[in-house]
């Protein structure tokens, strides 16, 4: 008898496992690929001027300094017909170089309400999956996790496009490890831009290299 109940409790418990692992795939498996969102990316230097009529009526961020560099970029995509509500977007600009984002990206778009910037954990999800998102999430630096940088947030898939825009300043040797940024000087095709599709629950469905 507590054989027989041995085995049923067993029986129970893998099929208890094997029910959450599915529920674990489905909870996963994107309802849609990169392909049907159908994004694309532009990116250039440009100057102030061109930068503050590109991000009105957002203020976009003032160049000041010899040596600093404007950067303008765009992301357009397509709403699937099987997007989930929910679903969510990350503008990635990375420094392939130094492996480095920009400490600050202003940003627009036709729904201004449902963009920003800052960093999350899909960030830190996405590269740790994808080698060449190297250097996009939080850092282990001296014990403890931290980044000075910021990625583009987009919390509805009906915000397309989103215009955003950083200035890159020249590299101050004195900063320490935890504080670093891109800077300048750069060429555009140093810069990644790249797109991070996050689902309802934060989970990370795919990410998809844009440009370079």
């Amino acid at each position: 008898m507590k054989r027989r109940m041995g085995l049923i409790l067993s029986a129970a418990l893998l099929v208890a496992g094997v029910g959450g692992l599915a529920v674990h795939r489905w909870y996963e498996r994107p309802p849609f690929g990169p392909k049907a969102l159908g994004a694309q990316a532009t990116l250039r230097l440009v100057d102030q001027a061109t930068a503050n009529a590109a991000l009105a009526p957002v203020n976009a961020e003032f160049a000041d300094g010899d040596g600093d560099q404007i950067l303008l970029g765009r992301v357009a995509w397509k709403r699937p017909p099987s997007a989930r509500d929910g679903s969510s977007l990350r503008v990635v600009l990375l420094d392939k170089r130094r492996h480095l984002l920009p400490g600050f990206i202003a940003v627009t778009s036709p729904n201004p309400d449902q963009v920003s910037s800052g960093l999350d954990g899909a960030v830190d999800t996405a590269e740790r999956r994808y080698r060449w998102l190297k250097g996009a999430g939080t850092q282990e630096i001296g014990g403890s996790f931290r980044s000075s940088g910021v990625v583009v947030h987009v919390s509805s898939l009906d915000a397309s496009p989103v215009t955003f825009q950083t200035v890159l300043h020249a590299r101050n040797p004195e900063t320490p490890p935890e504080s670093m940024i891109a800077t300048a000087p750069v060429a555009v095709p140093d810069l990644l831009v790249a797109l991070i599709c996050v689902g309802p629950e934060g989970q990370v469905y795919w990410a998809q290299r844009l440009l370079n």
